[in-house]
């Protein structure tokens, strides 16, 4: 190999962008913001084309037309909706682009980034994509940013893998593509390249800031330049606030972590109920939207506010058209909803449900306020700024990303310090009561604890083949031990049977046929393969 003081500029170049170096990844990033700002963009004109063609209107006016309708055409729309779905469930699995009949998400990126080397398949990436929008559209009661996430990560793996990147530049691509996913759905550019670095990487490495922020900016300029540079929400004027705002945001917050528990203990075990009761009956887990559609058609008979998104109502609760009735009533609902709607199969995220709630939750609570205070307080839209924010940064584990959502929304640094008290008691409390974040908990059912950081995911990574010994010239005779591994046995496997049984080695079998012994490993062997693992993680988190 040629030395590279003697490489000429353009394979200098070209190696910077296959190893994920300096200005040649901004350059990268820059492309994965342009290509996932459109591809989000695509899903938002997507779920309204769907919205169209089903409601014939979009999720801006969706609500208040659907309470106007005859109760049959409120309740057969998700009906409808869940027999395609449950149609494409059955295609998807025949066709290997869906696991265990669900449609993929932010789980599935984090899931990519920790284990997968920063890979998403192209093709399951997009029928979640087509999924997602037509689940949406036609009344899911879901969120469309989880699935924005997945797209972009989609695109990004896509382009690392046409320029040939190492998986440490893959995995900042990724983080790219859900930064710019985050930022052209809620035209917040900061925000969403702080979710990147929150949710995605799990670290803050010099490295990744100038590409995931470029990314970002760029996915937000992609929806300004075609939607405008209105937030989705409108701009939210704020009150002047008092001295009893702060201590009651406080409060609000622990509220909010009650209510993040709840909602999270449903996404993550109803599915698994409703999949046990279809097992028991020997219903096929396809056709599991079908009664979904029709229980949240059953909902929307009395809330049609549940249905979709949820942005019209969210936008309502912000600026205080309920009453507190009202607003436990659709709280209360929309939780429903939204458990039945990922529970049964449908496409979708928790992102918009989780801000729906905390905007609820946060406008009921203003209004008890100023029932209280009078005056002597900012009002009712204040809290439900702070109850968005809060809910939603307890939900997904990010409460740096939401408090800058609240502040690129308001343009309120009173707001957003609020935020950030309420936030961060909400999510300590919600993760101390559950033992992570929802998508933490999510991905460790997939067989991953990353919650204890780098130290026990390496554990689970590392398997006994990359580190044993090849048999070489000594036979299976010569080893004594009865206790043996397996090539795919994890690292952490390993190291515990041989402290347990007080080895120095044990051999390494293939699986298959007589199992035949294939290698052998020492303590010495795995745990230098766990200092190594180790080191690199640590120089990509820090460098």
């Amino acid at each position: 190999m040629s030395d590279s003081s003697s490489s000429s500029p353009l394979e200098r170049l070209v190696g910077a962008f296959r190893d994920g170096r300096g200005p040649a990844l901004w350059l990268m990033g820059l492309l994965v913001g342009l290509v996932a700002g459109y591809a989000t963009l695509g899903l938002r004109l997507g779920i309204g084309l769907v919205e169209q063609f089903a409601f014939g209107v979009t999720e801006e006016t969706l609500a208040s037309t659907a309470a106007d309708w005859p109760v049959w055409r409120r309740w057969s729309i998700p009906v409808v909706t869940g027999f395609v779905i449950a149609f494409m469930l059955l295609i998807g699995d025949r066709l290997g682009l869906l696991k265990n009949f669900r449609s993929r998400g932010v789980p599935d990126v984090i899931e990519a980034r920790a284990v997968g080397k920063g890979q998403i398949e192209l093709k399951s990436g997009l029928y979640s994509a087509l999924m997602a929008a037509i689940s949406l559209g036609g009344g899911g009661s879901a969120g469309r940013e989880g699935p924005a996430v997945h797209l972009g990560g989609t695109f990004a793996s896509l382009i690392s893998r046409l320029v040939g990147l190492n998986a440490r530049g893959s995995r900042i691509l990724l983080a790219c593509g859900a930064a710019a996913a985050v930022s052209a759905s809620f035209n917040a550019p900061v925000a969403g390249a702080l979710f990147a670095f929150e949710v995605i990487l799990g670290h803050y490495a010099l490295r990744s800031i100038a590409p995931v922020a470029v990314s970002s900016v760029v996915g937000a300029l992609v929806v300004r330049h075609h939607l405008g540079q209105d937030q989705i929400f409108g701009f939210l004027a704020m009150h002047q606030t008092h001295v009893w705002d702060f201590p009651a945001a406080a409060l609000l917050g622990i509220t909010a972590a009650g209510l993040a528990v709840l909602f999270n203990r449903g996404v993550m075990h109803g599915g698994s109920y409703v999949e046990r009761l279809a097992r028991r009956f020997s219903i096929p887990l396809w056709s599991l939207p079908i009664p979904g559609g029709l229980l949240v058609g059953l909902i929307a008979i009395f809330a049609p506010e549940v249905l979709g998104v949820g942005y019209e109502p969210t936008s309502n609760a912000l600026a205080t058209r309920y009453v507190f009735g009202e607003l436990i009533i659709l709280l209360i609902l929309k939780t429903l909803a939204t458990h039945i709607t990922l529970a049964f199969r449908f496409a979708g995220g928790v992102f918009s449900p989780s801000m729906y709630l905390g905007a609820m939750l946060g406008s009921a609570f203003g209004l008890v306020m100023v029932s209280l205070l009078g005056g002597q307080t900012a009002g009712a839209g204040f809290f439900a700024v702070i109850g968005m924010g809060a809910v939603a940064g307890a939900v997904l584990g990010a409460p740096l990303s939401t408090t800058l959502i609240v502040f690129e929304l308001t343009a309120s640094y009173e707001a957003s310090v609020a935020v950030l008290v309420a936030v961060s008691l909400a999510t300590v409390l919600t993760q101390s009561a559950q033992g992570g974040s929802l998508f933490q908990k999510q991905v460790m059912r997939r067989g991953y604890d990353i919650s204890g950081g780098s130290s026990r995911l390496v554990l689970q990574m590392v398997r006994v083949r990359e580190f044993m010994m090849p048999l070489g010239d000594w036979t299976t005779d010569q080893i004594k031990d009865k206790t043996c591994l397996y090539e795919d046995d994890t690292l952490g496997k390993a190291m515990g049977v041989m402290d347990a049984e007080q080895l120095e080695g044990a051999a390494v079998r293939q699986r298959g046929g007589e199992d035949p012994v294939i290698g052998w490993i020492t303590k010495a062997d795995a745990q230098a393969a766990y200092a190594k693992a180790l080191a690199e993680i640590s120089e990509e988190e820090h460098r």
